[in-house]
């Protein structure tokens, strides 16, 4: 997950978080290199495959 993948993180896990309440900052926060791991770990809190966790970052606006 690049960010020309995902755009601007920042902004993101924040309406992340206002999307799902079940996410929490820690979930949302992971050392470079391990963005394959907090995509898993989303996807399993979500009951979402890591590929629509990602459709779903994409999407936000």
């Amino acid at each position: 997950m690049d960010n020309k993948e995902i755009g601007y993180w920042n902004e993101k896990k924040e309406k992340l978080k206002q999307k799902f309440t079940i996410i929490t900052d820690e979930d949302l926060f992971f050392p470079e290199g391990k963005e394959k791991e907090m995509l898993e770990m989303l996807g399993n809190k979500l009951g979402k495959t890591k590929e629509e966790v990602i459709e779903i970052i994409v999407s936000l606006k």
